[in-house]
């Protein structure tokens, strides 16, 4: 089901507070805890980071905690943060926060199903996340009904055969006009229709530029050249923050086990969460 549009303001604003906290020195726990709190209780959200904090515990990453918060986070945004958390993966985690984070702001504008169906199928081309993957993820967010979600799965068999720009043309309302009729629904608008016909055999990413120019549809962050060396350097910070907690877990265990007790929240902490 879709969220409420407070759900998908929170979303922006914990994805942009830890992305921007993220060079503060603190560990990502200490920095879930804070941002936590200025959550609105209001929101299911502080519920998902009590979650992910723990998750983090055990695997070291997010992925995995959104993965089962299936019913919160969509399966889109969860490939988006498994990828940045991939050891050998090209997305820094910096910039998957970002997106995820435009994404939340799109979608709590109300923004249409067209922007974003544009908006993720871009972050899927720019950064190079796979197609088979990527499509299967975005087939599963609840913003597409069966029309879209049968579209979605079809592009995804036909990606690399079929120019994107054509799969959009032939779905569109300009297309209609010209043909009289359409064999399958109408996805897209007339101005769709006509900008992907003047974009037909180019490189996708001049599509996205050109819809976003004139209709306003949002664009995939990326990171500068400038910040590239700082980029490398967090993902580094991150992968060896990972290799220390699970060392940690393996000199427990090594010692006689698993102390599980710290994983628990106390009683007194349930509490001070109540009388918020």
């Amino acid at each position: 089901m879709l969220l409420e549009r407070e759900e998908y303001i929170e979303q922006a604003y914990f994805f942009r507070a830890l992305r921007e906290r993220l060079d503060q020195g603190v560990s990502t726990q200490e920095l879930l805890k804070t941002i936590k709190q200025e959550i609105l209780s209001t929101t299911k959200l502080p519920l998902a980071i009590d979650f992910m904090t723990t998750e983090l515990r055990f695997t070291g990453g997010f992925a995995s905690a959104m993965a089962r918060l299936s019913h919160y986070f969509t399966p889109f945004q969860a490939f988006v943060i498994h990828e940045a958390e991939r050891e050998d993966g090209r997305l820094d985690f910096r910039v998957a926060l970002e997106i995820l984070e435009k994404e939340a702001e799109y979608k709590a504008k109300g923004g249409s199903v067209q922007g974003v169906f544009l908006y993720q199928f871009e972050t899927l081309c720019r950064n190079r996340l796979g197609y088979d993957k990527g499509l299967e993820a975005m087939a599963g967010d609840p913003v597409y009904d069966d029309n879209w979600r049968e579209f979605i799965l079809d592009l995804r068999r036909q990606v690399g055969l079929i120019d994107i720009a054509d799969m959009i043309f032939v779905r569109s309302e300009y297309y209609r006009q010209l043909r009289g009729d359409s064999e399958k629904p109408v996805l897209f608008g007339e101005k769709e229709g006509k900008i992907a016909l003047a974009n037909r055999r180019k490189d996708p990413l001049y599509l996205f530029a050109a819809l976003s120019r004139h209709l306003g549809y949002p664009s995939v962050p990326r990171p500068k050249r400038e910040e590239m060396v700082l980029l490398n350097y967090y993902t580094l910070l991150r992968r060896v923050e990972r290799l220390e907690m699970r060392i940690k877990l393996l000199e427990e265990e090594q010692r006689g086990g698993i102390d599980l007790s710290q994983f628990y929240v106390k009683p007194d902490d349930q509490q001070k969460d109540k009388s918020r």
